[in-house]
């Protein structure tokens, strides 16, 4: 019955979206990538900052789940290059060292959403669609000419 249930809730992921999950411990890495693919969506995961931009490089993604605190560059930079190279791309911090001043400086950067750990694999997926329909309204926005021009 719960495998029924969360295969429901799994399905709602309209279109196939590329993620990035980046995360230097590789339980959580692994537990977001597990719950993406179950998802349908076409998942990579990598586990510092450097390895996140060669990706974006390779191919850009719609949406990156990324960590903030983590050896060599942390997630803060690694949000930082995203927006500036890739500003289409929606990012998803999720950390284990959550305060309001690190959520305020990653909104300011251009983060969809700022999670606090643990998080579950309904609130990963929640998190991804979120910042695909975000990503999707911002695309039809831009091609529909803005807001609505008449007003």
């Amino acid at each position: 019955m719960e495998k029924a249930r969360q295969a429901s809730k799994v399905t709602k992921m309209s279109e196939k979206a590329n993620i990035l999950v980046v995360d230097d411990n590789d339980v959580v890495r692994l537990s977001h990538f597990r719950s993406l693919a179950s998802a349908h969506c076409s998942v990579e995961a990598v586990g510092n900052g450097s390895d996140a931009l060669e990706a974006m490089e390779q191919r850009p993604f719609d949406v990156v789940l990324l960590d903030l605190r983590m050896p060599g560059m942390d997630g803060m930079t690694v949000l930082k290059a995203i927006k500036e190279r890739w500003p289409e791309s929606e990012v998803v911090i999720i950390t284990g060292y959550p305060t309001i001043e690190t959520a305020k400086e990653a909104v300011r950067l251009g983060a969809y959403d700022f999670l606090a750990k643990p998080v579950g694999p309904d609130d990963v997926i929640n998190a991804a669609n979120g910042a695909m329909r975000q990503k999707r309204w911002a695309l039809h926005k831009e091609h529909s000419g803005g807001a609505n021009a008449s007003n």
